[in-house]
């Protein structure tokens, strides 16, 4: 369980995003769910994907841009001037909370913004497509107590869910847009290394036919996602499966990511080093001058306490002085109230006693 959790708070969706973003890749996407999934086929029969539009991150008030991956709008098939909904949602492990994140998404983004119309929501199909390495179904659990009635009403809005487990291999293999067949592959087989070996180098002679910034983007992008998974020691033997097809469209290998991840790392050590450096030498040029600056507080206590001592023994001479003059007209005889009064000392002071 430990496993999991640390799986499904991986940024695993960024690839799902950045594969699925693009629409040419969510209709192969769709058309293959489609094959597996009965509710998936029936609503594409009823849309016209060749006007689907991906509705931009900018268009949602969701404050967590985790709580949905893409969201989408679609005509209908009549040709109606009428717009749908898509929202694809991935999950690379069990969520509890997955049809509250749903229905808030759909709440936020699904609208058509227009004063004219009755209601500014359309009607969206939420689709969850799933490639954890556990059995799980969330449209099962909803359901389980409800009667068949029910079935697919419980929601206020439609929902299907995908196992990409269950998409064939034979399927993305053979999809016309090699992106969208390679990225189901590594996703639904994201567990599996051995699977990945198997299937992956299989698509070097379409990667081919691609254009080489996408081959060596689609090669870069699925190493980076497949090492969460699997570590780097896999990703050496992935890196050797490719390795022709890699040097030939320019592709950073894996071994170069990492050995790139490495040196920025390094650099960044050495930055944090070389600030750590500076600001001990502040500190201690800010020490040194504490240190002066409490030497000549020490000099300038010393030199008061020197001056306050010569004013006391100026005082103290003073005052001597003042007595013996005092004693010695008390032995002229002078009154000794005259005195007291006259050196404003006291009558013990005068006498010595």
């Amino acid at each position: 369980m430990e496993n999991e959790n640390k799986v499904t708070k991986r940024k695993h969706d960024a690839y799902f995003r950045w594969l699925f973003a693009d629409t040419t890749h969510t209709r192969n996407l769709l058309e293959l769910a489609g094959k597996i999934n009965h509710e998936i086929d029936a609503f594409l029969t009823q849309i016209n994907l060749d006007t689907l539009m991906r509705i931009p991150d900018s268009y949602s008030e969701v404050d967590d841009t985790g709580e949905a991956d893409l969201a989408f709008r679609v005509n209908v098939s009549t040709g109606a001037p009428i717009l749908v909904g898509i929202l694809l949602e991935h999950k690379s492990g069990r969520d509890p909370v997955i049809f509250d994140q749903i229905s808030k998404y759909i709440h936020s983004v699904m609208k058509i913004q227009d004063k004219n119309r009755i209601f500014s929501g359309i009607p969206t199909m939420a689709v969850i497509f799933y490639n954890g390495r556990d059995n799980w179904n969330p449209l099962k659990i909803l359901e389980k107590s409800y009667p068949d009635y029910f079935r697919g009403k419980v929601l206020p809005f439609q929902c299907t869910f995908v196992n990409m487990a269950d998409i064939p291999d034979s399927d993305c293999l053979a999809c016309e847009n090699t992106a969208t067949g390679m990225g189901i592959i590594a996703l639904k087989h994201a567990f599996n290394k051995d699977k990945l070996l198997e299937l992956l180098p299989q698509f070097c002679k379409f990667l081919d036919k691609m254009p080489r910034n996408e081959a060596s983007c689609l090669l870069e992008k699925t190493s980076i996602y497949l090492v969460e998974y699997l570590g780097k020691d896999f990703l050496k033997e992935l890196n050797m499966a490719f390795v022709s097809i890699g040097q030939k469209y320019g592709f950073v290998s894996i071994g170069d990511y990492f050995r790139q991840q490495l040196a920025e790392e390094r650099q960044q050590m050495t930055e944090e080093r070389q600030q750590l450096a500076e600001e001990r030498l502040q500190m201690a040029e800010e020490r040194q001058q504490i240190t002066e600056e409490r030497l000549q507080m020490t000099e300038e206590r010393q030199q008061f306490e020197e001056k306050l001592a010569k004013e006391r023994d100026k005082l103290n001479k003073v005052e001597e002085e003042k007595i013996n003059t005092a004693r010695g007209l008390y032995k002229d005889k002078v009154p000794i109230e005259i005195l007291i009064k006259r050196f404003n000392l006291t009558k013990e002071q005068i006498l010595g006693k």
